[in-house]
């Protein structure tokens, strides 16, 4: 499905409803902006740092953050990939298990910086499953978080490094980022 035609496509089991646009294309743009160069001050420079969005909303975004860095800091060259944590998830039992895709790590991961970027942070599970498939590539000195939305209503003591909206909202309700920007629904 492209990025574009997220927000209204079908889910699974049933169909999606939008109910209110909360952040518009631009404020994407701006978002991600801003963390890019949260990223860079905060890690004081971008020597060492990897960004790794996750399958699948993740991945437009951390190319977003790539082409951010790049205009920040012409002559950086900071690596950007993707990764697809299915098969660390640990609720088999609750869902199918669909990879996302292959992943495509750029660059070794021993001693780097490791930004994982996700579109929404809700329980955190997708986190630790990420968190346990980054092992396969290597170790990092340190990881960081990355997200557009942090909805709350975490399971897992897992925090975000960088936030572009904090957003509470019910366990029932189903938040969707696309370039075009973020909308809450329902299913029915």
């Amino acid at each position: 499905m492209s990025q574009t035609n997220a927000a209204s496509a079908p889910p699974d089991g049933g169909v999606f409803h939008v109910r209110s646009t909360v952040l518009s294309a631009d404020d994407i743009r701006r978002a991600i902006t801003r963390i890019a160069h949260e990223i860079i001050e905060h890690n004081r420079g971008l020597d060492g740092v990897v960004i790794v969005g996750l399958q699948r909303g993740g991945t437009w975004i951390a190319n977003r953050l790539g082409e951010a860095i790049a205009t920040i800091e012409p002559l950086a060259n900071v690596p950007v990939g993707s990764l697809d944590a299915s098969f660390h998830r640990d609720d088999f039992g609750l869902r199918p298990v669909v990879p996302g895709s292959v992943s495509d790590i750029p660059a070794h991961l021993d001693g780097a910086t490791v930004v994982l970027v996700d579109d929404v942070l809700f329980t955190g599970r997708t986190v630790r499953a990420a968190l346990e498939a980054l092992n396969d590539y290597g170790r990092p000195r340190s990881v960081q978080l990355a997200v557009i939305v942090d909805r709350g209503h975490r399971e897992l003591p897992i925090r975000p490094d960088y936030v572009g909206k904090n957003l509470p909202t019910r366990r029932d309700e189903d938040v969707r980022v696309s370039p075009e920007g973020v909308v809450i629904g329902d299913h029915s």
